[in-house]
Formats: C-alpha cells, sequence, structure tokens
C-alpha cells in the first residue's frame, strides 16, 4: 500500500508549537507526514496517528471534524516519555467525495496498520468513523472484542438509521459479522431505552454504568484487556471536563478517569487499536477538551510502554494455573495468574475446532475478585456471558 496517497499532509506551522531546542517534545519524537517532509517509513514504527476529518454523519456536533489538528496542536507540546515509543503521524485521511468513500479508506488503512503490527490511534471527527475501523477489522478476517466509551449507547430501532448515534446497530448487522464481544462503559441511564439495555443482555455484552464504574475503577481493567478495537466518545466526560462536545453532560466521567482507563487500553496486549470522537473545537474553552484528550493520548503510549507481553494464549508455562470446582465438581474453571504481572485470566472450554475459531477469546481477563467468587462456588458472570457466546 502507498498510504501517501491516503493522506494529506500537516502544516505543522499553523500548529502554534511550542519550541525550545533545550527541552525536547513529543514533537520532534513523532514521525510526522507534514508539508516539509515526505511520508514517513513506517518500518519499526509502534503506534500510528490518523487524522479523520469526517463530520458528515455526525449527530448535533457540526464541527468536530475540526478536532485532528486540534488535539495534535497540545499533543505535540506535551514532553515525551523516559522511554520513547516509535511514533509516525500519517496526517490526515483524504476525505471522499461520499461518505463511504471515506469509511473505505479509513478501513483499508487500518487493515494494512493491523497487518503490520502498527497500532492506530485515530483522532475523529464523529463517531460513526468506528464502523469504519471495525471493518479495517473485517479486512483481515480477524473476530474482534469492541469496547466503548461513551454516555449513551448509539444503537437505533431504525435499522436503516445511520449517524454518530446509531453506528453500532451497522457494526451488529453486518454478515459475517466479526464480533464476538461488546464492552460498552460509562453510559448514563437516562440517555438509553431500556429496549436498548434488553438488546444487550440477549446478546450477552456488557454495560455498565458511569456512576458503577467510578465506585472502583480498577474493576475495568480486566473489561479493557479484553478489547480488541476502543472507541472513546468525549461526551462520555462531565461538560466542567470536556465542554467541547454537541452533546455535553453535566455528569460523567472525571478528566483523570478516562486517562486512567485509556492507559489500561495501552497496557492491554490485545489491544490493537483506539479511537477519540466527538471532540469539537468550536464549543471548546481555551482549548481545554483538546488539551485533555492530549492527555488521555499520552497516557493510552504511557500504557504501551508498560506492555508486559503476558497475553496467555501462547506461554501457558509463564502462569500459574489454579483448577476451581463449582457445584459438586459439575464444573471446573480453569485460572491463570500471569507470573510477570499478577493479572489474572479464567478459561471458557470449548472443543478443539472452536478453539481454534476463538484462540483469542477462549482465555478471558478477570480480577482476583472473579477467581473468590469461584472459590465460593458461584459462577462468574463474565465466565457465564463468555461461555453462552462460544457455545451458540
Amino acid at each position: 500500500m502507498k498510504f501517501e496517497e491516503y493522506f494529506n499532509p500537516i502544516d505543522i506551522d499553523a500548529l502554534g508549537l511550542v519550541v525550545n531546542h533545550h527541552q525536547r517534545r513529543l514533537s520532534q519524537t513523532i514521525l510526522t507526514y507534514c508539508t516539509e517532509e515526505s511520508f514517513p517509513a513506517l518500518e519499526n514504527i509502534d503506534i500510528a496517528i490518523i487524522g479523520v476529518m469526517e463530520e458528515r454523519n455526525a449527530f448535533n456536533n457540526s464541527g468536530c471534524s475540526l478536532a485532528p489538528n486540534q488535539i495534535r496542536k497540545y499533543l505535540y507540546n506535551l514532553f515525551p516519555h523516559p522511554k520513547e515509543a516509535r511514533i509516525a503521524d500519517c496526517g490526515n485521511l483524504i476525505i471522499g467525495s461520499q461518505i463511504e468513500d471515506t469509511y473505505t479508506a479509513l478501513a483499508d488503512v487500518v487493515a494494512e496498520l493491523l497487518h503490520l503490527r502498527i497500532i492506530p490511534i485515530i483522532l475523529g471527527g464523529s463517531q460513526d468513523i468506528t464502523l469504519a475501523n471495525y471493518r479495517g477489522y473485517e479486512n483481515i478476517g480477524q473476530i474482534i472484542n469492541a469496547f466503548t466509551i461513551d454516555s449513551s449507547i448509539d444503537i437505533s430501532a431504525d435499522s436503516e438509521e445511520f449517524n454518530s448515534k446509531a453506528y453500532i446497530t451497522s457494526m451488529l448487522c453486518r454478515e459475517p459479522n466479526y464480533m464476538f464481544n461488546y464492552t460498552h462503559v460509562g453510559y448514563q441511564e437516562y440517555f438509553v431505552e431500556r429496549d436498548v439495555l434488553g438488546l444487550m443482555d440477549k446478546l450477552y455484552f456488557e454495560c455498565y454504568r458511569v456512576g458503577a464504574i467510578q465506585e472502583n475503577l480498577d474493576n475495568v481493567e480486566p473489561l479493557v484487556r479484553n478489547a480488541d478495537m476502543i472507541s472513546v466518545d468525549v461526551s462520555a466526560v462531565r461538560q466542567s471536563d470536556a465542554p467541547a462536545n454537541g452533546n455535553p453532560s453535566p455528569h460523567g466521567l472525571y478528566g483523570q478517569e478516562l486517562c486512567k482507563l485509556v492507559r489500561y487500553a495501552g497496557m492491554s496486549d490485545k489491544c490493537s487499536s483506539i479511537g477519540f470522537y466527538e471532540m469539537n473545537p468550536l464549543f471548546d474553552n481555551n482549548g481545554q477538551t483538546a488539551h485533555m484528550v492530549a492527555h488521555a493520548i499520552w497516557y493510552f503510549i504511557d500504557g504501551f510502554l508498560w506492555r508486559k507481553k503476558d497475553f496467555p494464549y501462547k506461554e501457558k508455562e509463564s502462569y500459574k494455573k489454579y483448577f476451581v470446582s463449582i457445584n459438586d465438581d459439575s464444573h471446573t474453571i480453569v485460572f491463570y495468574k500471569s507470573k510477570k504481572s499478577e493479572r489474572w485470566w479464567m478459561e471458557v472450554p470449548c472443543s478443539k475446532d472452536k478453539m481454534i475459531k476463538y484462540e483469542r477469546h477462549y482465555l478471558i481477563p478477570c480480577s482476583y475478585q472473579d477467581y473468590q467468587t469461584a472459590l465460593d462456588n458461584e459462577m462468574p458472570d463474565r465466565w457465564l456471558m463468555a461461555y453462552n457466546k462460544i457455545m451458540i
């Protein structure tokens, strides 16, 4: 693939970067496709930043297409990590004459980056771009787990409706379907129809209210660790922390809570793409929201640099193995604890043919609390949901 044919270069001078030759900034560590430089070589690159200035299917958020360069302005001015990741900025995707052209182009780019084992960080634009990210996995035939941070669950009862508030419907209805699991955190109950929650339950998908996860944010880590693709809607963060959104709420996550969740994503060996959407500079307050999103990206990179390479479907000898019998030995759950990170997984039994199909999904990230639940002779809820999906 000739990546440069898909992107417009960035005008670095227009970003208004801080220039201080005695202080090294991220702008000096990122290989950037800009008007003064050719497209960066992607050999040995870990992370690729992609701007997608697309908003034609935005719901009540005209102006969000302006976000990518505004986010870059604050991201590039941050100080780099002690250990530097190998990052390239591909520039801004060339927007198609039809929105489907934009989706197809992004899906092709994402698929090629995944093939090269490079993690795309997508800067939207509206959240319907998540569909194009998902289609990138379709292009390589990979069954995935999707994870969304959003104040609402963007599903519509009308299968013909499509916009940034209805894009999940299209993801779930595509055939063949490559979605094994979908997890949604941070929704606010007054923004979600009861029928939508019922549908999520029937599909054995996981949805968690913002108040429930705020009680102990560490409990969300296994959920994030299970995700391949992550989509972040800025509206999940309360308006006082993130005013730059056309659909804000006075309640929601705090900015530092979003950064913590995104850092968990960076730490996960399974996470292979992430997107940030719906940030609208027209509503921002002195760059406050753009700065927050830049911080979140910084924390994602920080988490990436802490990866332990301990996703356990390959080298089980690197784990402590525990067998827990439940209901008078009618079921046995196998738990694995990493010797590197002390993180936990639990195994869902399945036949050999399904094990080949679901090789990345029959080991479920969990917590020590799930292990304790099993010791108390109870089935962990997440084990049951995964078992039901594999057995379908």
